[in-house]
């Protein structure tokens, strides 16, 4: 993929629209249960552009969007995410230990999908080596374009493998990179996502990337006191756990600019 092609994939998803644009790391995790429905309508109340979350594969095959391997953390249950069918995950509370939402379960990705209005993209983090499989790659494909979602989703991972893999098979799919080490742009990527302080240690880094024509995102899901920074550096997105808050801070930001 033309690593330009990016910004001209987002531009009329995203037109009239001022960056950095906001993503939502998991929904909006702090008023809700992570990776739920609940937490994604949230944050398109709050005025998301990018609803982010993570997929894993259930035991038979079915993309479901959930952060770790295993079901322990996020739900009232034990065990691997892998092991498990979709009937045996939606048996499980995924309230994250909240009451109130004991109702909600892991989501399937048609399930978000079906959420997510015509002007929000989604961003899709890889977190299982499933995706080096040329057939995972493509049911992810073929899902995202059955969902009319193939024109506005993007691909994460710290495995630049998984990627690369995913776009072996989807040449048009965008990628982008997550990294807490490298302080210079990595190439072939179309979108990169450095640990924050990695923008202090190279100060260039996002006019670098800019240069290849790649967006860029800091990993900083607190990125709240660092707004004005992130606008004076040019960064396309930013990431935030409290959506709402980061919206209404990005508000005033401009409103006084």
């Amino acid at each position: 993929m033309d690593q330009l092609s990016m910004a001209d994939r987002l531009a009329p998803l995203l037109q009239g629209k001022a960056k950095p644009y906001l993503m939502a790391h998991r929904g909006n995790r702090v008023a809700c249960p992570e990776n739920t429905l609940a937490a994604f309508s949230q944050a398109l109340a709050d005025g998301a552009d990018l609803i982010e979350t993570d997929l894993h594969l259930t035991a038979d095959g079915v993309l479901v969007c959930i952060h770790d391997a295993t079901v322990d953390r996020t739900t009232d249950g034990t065990g691997e995410v892998a092991r498990m069918t979709l009937a045996e995950l939606k048996a499980l509370s995924a309230a994250c230990g909240r009451p109130e939402y004991a109702a909600e379960r892991v989501p399937t990705l048609s399930e978000t999908a079906a959420l997510l209005p015509p002007s929000v993209a989604l961003a899709l983090e890889l977190k299982t080596d499933r995706f080096l499989e040329p057939a995972v790659g493509r049911k992810l494909a073929a899902e995202l374009a059955a969902a009319g979602l193939y024109d506005r989703a993007l691909l994460l991972s710290f495995s630049l493998a998984r990627l690369q893999a995913v776009q072996a098979v989807a040449a048009d799919l965008p990628i982008g990179w997550i990294t807490l080490s490298r302080a210079w742009p990595l190439p072939g990527v179309q979108m990169i996502g450095p640990l924050w302080p990695l923008l202090i240690a190279n100060p260039f880094y996002v006019w670098l990337a800019h240069r290849r024509g790649q967006f860029v995102c800091p990993l900083d899901p607190a990125p709240d006191r660092r707004l004005g920074w992130y606008l004076r550096l040019g960064c396309d997105a930013v990431l935030s756990d409290n959506p709402e808050a980061t919206a209404q801070a990005l508000r005033r930001r401009r409103a006084a600019a």
